[in-house]
Formats: structure tokens, sequence, C-alpha cells
């Protein structure tokens, strides 16, 4: 079994920055060399794929909405995973939710993913 656990959220002005982490821990986590990810899912919406990366951090994919904001990145030794998120937009007020799953991460970006953390709010103000 895999537990994630977000920390990070808040309300922030737009323009602003947050920076999200996300803890693993379960020893499946480190035999699996599992990717790691971010969705988020605002009011009224759906949830949405934000950005994933591989074990060896040498592979990352983001959705269109945040390419060139968000900077998505690990630290393997301490089984954690960080998501930059800078120039912040109103309309990325959501729950972000950290993922991991065993899979190619490219499965990520279909919506899919093996665990979830419980989510952390993030506000952004206008």
């Amino acid at each position: 079994q895999v537990q994630l656990v977000e920390s990070g959220g808040g309300l922030v002005q737009a323009g602003g920055s947050l920076r999200l982490s996300c803890t693993a821990s379960g020893r499946t986590f480190r035999t699996s060399g599992m990717g790691m990810g971010w969705f988020r899912q605002a009011p009224g919406k759906e949830r949405e794929f934000v950005a994933a990366i591989n074990w060896s951090g040498g592979s990352t994919y983001y959705a269109d909405s945040v390419k060139g904001r968000f900077t998505i990145s690990r630290d393997n030794p301490e089984s954690t995973g960080q998501l930059q998120m800078n120039n912040l937009k109103p309309e990325d007020t959501a729950v972000y939710y950290c993922t991991a799953d065993a899979r190619p991460i490219a499965t990520m970006t279909l919506g899919r993913a093996d665990y979830w953390g419980p989510g952390t709010q993030v506000t952004v103000a206008s």
C-alpha cells in the first residue's frame, strides 16, 4: 500500500507563488519505482490532470494550462514530491491532489492513478 499526504496549500494573490509538497509512505512506493503526479478539482468542475514525473525525474508531463508556470519535481531519498506554482491565476483555484502510480506516467495524463492523497486547497484571489 501507498499513503500520500499533501501540504503547502493556502490563499495567495494572483501573480503569487505556492509550493505544494507530497510525502509518500509505504514500501510499495519505493520498490515499485512509482511515478508521481498532481491533479486538481475546482468547484463544479471535473478533476483534471496537472503534472506528472517519472521515478528518475527524467520525464515530465504538464497540462497546457500550467506549462511555463508550474514545475514538478521529486526527492526520492525523502519520498517526497513537489509542485512549484508561479504566476498563479484565479482559475488555478482548486483542491490539489498528489498521486502515485507504478504504470508509465503517460497514464496519468489520461486521468488515472492508483493512489491518491486527501488533497490540499489552493485559493488564488484576484
